[in-house]
């Protein structure tokens, strides 16, 4: 009897022990990349509820230089108040409620992980957090650190849920990150923009489309594009794809390819309904995308300027670029239409509408979803459709995962709506859409 039960007992030994990871498989880690369980769990926890975490490296450019003439406890103490300095300045900031971790995984900087609620525009929220808070980190620093001219290089990458274990994640995010950052280490960053250009070169993207739904009907009136990388590889993640180009100054050529890809998907299906497609200000502002538009339109000549929607993403600035607005008035003298993407999300909707005076205005899912047990949420819809009603503009609410949320843009008469609750982004065929 007593036998049998230490047989009982082994075998359950047996049966645990492979959850855990031997010791010689350490040696495919670096020692000081061990992730702490208070990280993990708060990753973790970030991804089940849903939201993208972003890894940003953030590298002294110049530490090397000026860390020979410190003592090692002087240089100990320099990065211990640069991550003082950033968790202050977050928390004077906006973005203090997605910060989750601020270490020192890479010895010469900072990495730190933030969560974000919106997938699709995770690439611009990133890049205007950069934007806002680094300038800031760099004044700080100067104040305690005179003598030192100190600058930063940013890398950052978003983690994958595919992957077998959140530490694979962490770790394979956290290096692509290190490299983008690291421009130094030239044989990484060199090879990150080779497969780049190899895309562009190859023309290797997808697009798949979703519905947009005309509430008054209930039926398809247009569709939205959604770009894919190359099948079962890491730029296959829109977040990944665009967060690459942009950090390797190729988000133009991207996002031209991506135009070209549409006409085509347009001429080859026969699609007769409106189509949307979302580009950057970076390149509806370059001075090369009307030529180039042009170009397409001969290459294409049954496109109809009128069923294309150009969506202004909200999230990203228009200061500052020279051609935007002239570009805008060339596109609607075309007939083309713009539509002020992802309205309500950030800080600035008010200031883009009466700006470009669009033709649609999109409404983000932020605002939509829970709308239905929400009364501020629905005050908020009922002033974005106040204005677009004063600027002429068409309502898309972009998010409806259920029917309680559609029923209270039905009953505020928005015009149009997308979202999971009607589809899913599918391959456009030429009996329209084959659900994916």
């Amino acid at each position: 009897m007593i036998s049998g039960l230490c047989e009982k007992h082994y075998r359950r030994l047996r049966k645990w022990s492979k959850l855990f990871l031997h010791k010689s498989k350490l040696k495919f880690y670096p020692p000081k990349f061990v992730l702490r369980d208070p990280i993990l769990e708060g990753v973790h926890q970030a991804m089940f509820s849903g939201h993208q975490v972003a890894v940003v490296v953030m590298t002294i450019s110049n530490l090397r230089e000026f860390s020979q003439q410190l003592e090692p406890v002087q240089l100990e103490e320099y990065k211990r108040d640069l991550r003082a300095g950033f968790k202050s300045i977050v928390e004077d900031s906006p973005y203090n409620s997605d910060l989750l971790v601020v270490h020192d995984y890479y010895s010469e900087g900072l990495t730190i992980f933030f969560k974000i609620n919106d997938d699709k525009q995770s690439v611009v929220y990133i890049e205007n957090l950069i934007r806002t808070l680094v300038p800031r980190l760099e004044r700080w620093m100067f104040t305690k650190y005179p003598y030192f001219n100190q600058s930063f290089e940013i890398g950052y990458m978003f983690i994958e849920r595919e992957h077998s274990t959140i530490q694979d994640a962490l770790y394979t995010a956290q290096q692509q990150a290190v490299a983008m950052a690291e421009k130094r280490i030239q044989s990484r960053y060199i090879e990150t923009l080779l497969k780049m250009r190899d895309i562009i070169q190859k023309q290797d993207i997808s697009l798949l489309a979703q519905p947009i739904i005309d509430l008054s009907t209930n039926q398809i009136k247009a569709w939205e594009f959604l770009t894919r990388g190359p099948k079962d590889t890491a730029f296959e993640s829109p977040l990944q794809l665009f967060s690459l180009a942009r950090q390797s100054n190729l988000i133009y050529d991207l996002e031209l390819l991506v135009l070209e890809k549409a006409f085509h998907l347009i001429n080859s299906v026969g699609c007769m309904d409106d189509v949307f497609l979302n580009f950057t200000p970076i390149t509806l502002g370059n001075k090369r995308f009307i030529p180039g538009l042009e170009k397409l339109l001969t290459r294409y000549p049954d496109i109809e300027p009128r069923r294309m929607i150009f969506e202004v993403t909200e999230r990203d600035s228009i200061e500052g670029l020279k051609f935007f607005h002239d570009n805008i008035k060339q596109l609607r003298q075309k007939g083309f239409r713009i539509a002020v993407d992802d309205t309500g999300a950030g800080y600035s909707s008010l200031h883009t509408i009466s700006e470009l005076l669009p033709d649609i205005i999109k409404i983000d899912r932020s605002v939509i979803q829970d709308i239905d047990t929400s009364k501020v949420k629905e005050s908020m819809l009922k002033g974005l459709i106040l204005i677009a009603r004063e600027t002429g503009s068409l309502v898309v609410a972009e998010g409806i995962e259920k029917k309680e949320e559609a029923e209270v843009l039905k009953r505020n008469q928005v015009d149009l709506a997308q979202g999971y609750f009607y589809a899913k982004p599918g391959q456009l065929q030429k009996d329209r859409v084959a659900l994916v």
